[in-house]
C-alpha cells in the first residue's frame, strides 16, 4: 500500500536510519549497558555508523513517542509502550521494524501493523534461562519445604514447631510436570532433567517425536496434574489458556504437591488458588499476580506454604544483557538487510502472546 515502508530498509543517497528507543533510562542501562544511550558502551555507540538514536525515556508519554516517531525507522519497544496501532502506527509512517525488548508482542502491535508491512521481532529467547533457573529454585524450594521453614522461623515460631513441616523430597526421581513446552519450557526441562527429575509435559503443540527428543513424556493435563510432584507453568497467555488451572484442576494436584509459576497470573484462577492453599493442602512459588504491585494486604503474604518473589524472574544481569544485544543484533541486521533471527509474523499474536 502506498506509505508502506519496505521488507527491509534501503538507505537513499547520504540517508541515515532513525531508531527510538522507547525504554525508560534503568531499563536502557541493564540493557545496553550505559544509562546514557550516547555514552561508552551505550546503544548510540554500537550503532552510531547506523542510525541516529532517539530516546524517550518514558515509553507511555504517548506526544513523545508519537514526535519521535515521526522520523523514525525503528522502534525499539519495552514495557509500557503503548500499542503501534491506529493513530499511533499513522504517525509512524517510516517505521518499517518493531524490535521487542521482551517476548509477549501483543500489548505492542497490532494485525494493522502486520498489514502494512512493518516487521517484529522479539529477545524472548534472552529470557529463557534466567526464568527457567528461577523456575528451578522455586521447584527445589517447595520440594524440601524451605520457604515454610523460614516463614516459621521469622514468624516467632520456637525451634520445634517451626521444624515440622509436610515431606520432603529430592528432586532426583522425582515427577515434575510441566505445563507449555516454550522457549522457557524447555530451558526449565533441561536443568529439572539434568537432576534426575523425570518430567512429563502438557502441551497441545508439542508433537510426539518432538516430547521423545526433548526426553519427556506427553501427557493431558488431568494426568499431569494428578501425577507430578511439582507443575511448573510455562505456557502462554492466549485467549484458551485464560484461566487454564481453575478450581477442579487445582483440585487434582496430589496433596502436599507443589504449584510454579514464573509465566503469567493469567494462567490461574487466583481466587481459586488462594483457597486451595488457605487449606494448607499443597504449596506455590509465584513470581506472577493478577495485581502487581502485589497488594501489601493480599493473602497471599501471610500463607506460609507460598514462596513469593515480585515478577523478577527475568531480571538476572545476563538475562538483560542478552535481551539488549538480540534486539541490538536484530536492529543490525534489519538496517543492512540482512536475515532477521527473531522475526515473528502475524500468528504471534494468537500463538505466544
Amino acid at each position: 500500500m502506498p506509505g508502506s515502508p519496505s521488507p527491509t530498509w534501503a538507505a537513499g543517497p547520504g540517508a541515515r536510519a532513525a531508531v527510538v528507543l522507547a525504554v525508560p533510562p534503568g531499563l536502557r542501562a541493564e540493557f545496553f549497558g550505559a544509562r546514557d544511550p550516547a555514552g561508552p558502551g551505550g546503544v548510540a555507540e554500537r550503532l552510531r555508523d547506523l542510525a541516529e538514536v532517539l530516546p524517550v525515556d518514558d515509553p507511555a508519554d504517548v506526544d513523545a513517542l508519537r514526535a519521535a516517531l515521526a522520523g523514525a525507522d525503528v522502534l525499539v519497544s519495552s514495557w509500557g509502550m503503548p500499542r503501534l496501532t491506529g493513530e499511533l502506527l499513522a504517525a509512524a509512517p517510516r517505521v518499517g521494524l518493531l524490535a521487542h525488548t521482551g517476548a509477549a508482542i501483543t500489548p505492542y502491535v497490532g494485525a494493522d501493523a502486520f498489514a502494512r508491512g512493518v516487521r517484529v521481532t522479539q529477545a524472548g529467547q534472552g529470557m529463557a534461562r534466567s526464568v527457567a533457573e528461577v523456575a528451578l529454585t522455586f521447584t527445589l524450594a517447595l520440594l524440601h519445604r524451605t520457604h515454610r521453614y523460614d516463614h516459621a522461623l521469622r514468624g516467632g515460631g520456637d525451634w520445634a514447631t517451626a521444624s515440622v513441616a509436610p515431606e520432603r523430597h529430592e528432586i532426583l526421581g522425582s515427577r515434575i510436570g510441566v505445563v507449555g513446552a516454550s522457549r522457557t519450557g524447555r530451558a526449565y526441562i533441561e536443568v529439572v532433567r539434568a537432576l534426575g527429575a523425570r518430567v512429563q509435559v502438557t502441551d497441545p503443540t508439542l508433537s510426539a517425536a518432538d516430547a521423545a527428543d526433548l526426553g519427556v513424556e506427553l501427557v493431558e493435563l488431568p494426568r499431569l496434574l494428578a501425577t507430578s510432584r511439582i507443575v511448573a507453568l510455562h505456557a502462554p497467555s492466549l485467549p484458551e489458556t485464560r484461566h487454564l488451572l481453575g478450581a477442579r484442576e487445582l483440585a487434582l494436584l496430589a496433596d502436599g504437591a507443589g504449584l510454579v509459576n514464573t509465566a503469567r497470573s493469567w494462567l490461574v484462577d487466583e481466587r481459586a488458588l488462594l483457597a486451595e492453599l488457605a487449606t494448607g493442602r499443597i504449596d506455590a512459588a509465584l513470581d506472577v499476580f493478577d495485581r502487581e504491585p502485589l497488594p501489601v494486604e493480599h493473602a497471599f503474604r501471610g500463607l506460609p506454604n507460598v514462596l513469593l518473589t515480585p515478577h523478577r524472574a527475568a531480571g538476572t544481569v545476563e538475562c538483560r544483557r542478552r535481551q539488549g544485544d538480540i534486539v541490538l543484533a536484530e536492529v543490525q541486521r534489519y538496517l543492512t538487510g540482512a536475515a532477521l533471527d527473531h522475526e515473528v509474523g502475524p500468528d504471534a499474536l494468537t500463538r505466544v502472546g
